[in-house]
């Protein structure tokens, strides 16, 4: 799977353009793309939202840092 898209939503987070980075996520419905919705959600302090998101993805809410949930994702993404 190509998960370009993915990446470079996460990138455009770290660059600070959480819009940019969730404009290229949202409308995608793989849960590689829940994961990292609900990560941009989990950013900005919306817990209810992200929550829904991390279940989509099949993922547990995070006990870690924001940088360390990011790299993470990435990590794991870039590796696939």
């Amino acid at each position: 799977m190509n998960n370009a898209i993915y990446l470079q939503a996460l990138i455009e987070d770290q660059k600070g353009n959480w819009e940019q980075a969730h404009d290229l996520i949202q409308d995608l419905t793989s849960p590689e793309a829940a994961w990292i919705h609900a990560f941009l959600h989990r950013k900005e302090g919306d817990v209810s939202n992200a929550r829904y998101w991390y279940h989509r993805a099949n993922k547990p809410f995070p006990t870690v840092s924001l940088s360390e949930e990011w790299e993470i994702i990435y990590q794991t993404l870039d590796g696939q």
